[in-house]
């Protein structure tokens, strides 16, 4: 038995390879901070463990975790994060314009992740 191939199914395969490899090589790496539906989403996409991690929200409410995993995700809810002074994040009244996070990594150097910005003067009256 004979078989043949046609060229325009060959053509039409390696078109579909190479627009998938294409895809995988221009994805987009994700956001390590996310801010979704009340729920800011953490993810160490390093190799290291981060150890103390700290989130503070518009500069005055803050929450904690003792570590992160690589590549573990943490999920930090805006209504957990509170003042020092025990003031809750309201979400009805409050608005995310900054999220900091800090943490130490398994060789002792600090990591700063930054979501949003500083709000303006004119922003704060």
């Amino acid at each position: 038995m004979i078989t043949t191939s046609s060229p325009v199914r060959g053509a039409a395969g390696a078109a579909a390879l190479l627009l998938a490899v294409t895809t995988l090589a221009c994805t987009a790496r994700r956001d390590p901070v996310v801010l979704e539906e009340g729920v800011i989403a953490i993810e160490n996409q390093t190799d290291s463990e981060w150890k103390n991690v700290r989130v503070v929200v518009n500069d005055y409410f803050g929450g904690s975790a003792p570590a992160l995993a690589p590549g573990g995700r943490l999920d930090a809810p805006l209504n957990g994060m509170q003042t020092g002074m025990g003031q809750k994040f309201d979400r009805g009244r409050m608005s995310v314009y900054k999220i900091e996070v800090t943490a130490i990594d398994a060789e002792g150097n600090p990591v700063k992740l930054t979501w949003g910005k500083d709000r303006s003067a004119s922003d704060r009256r």
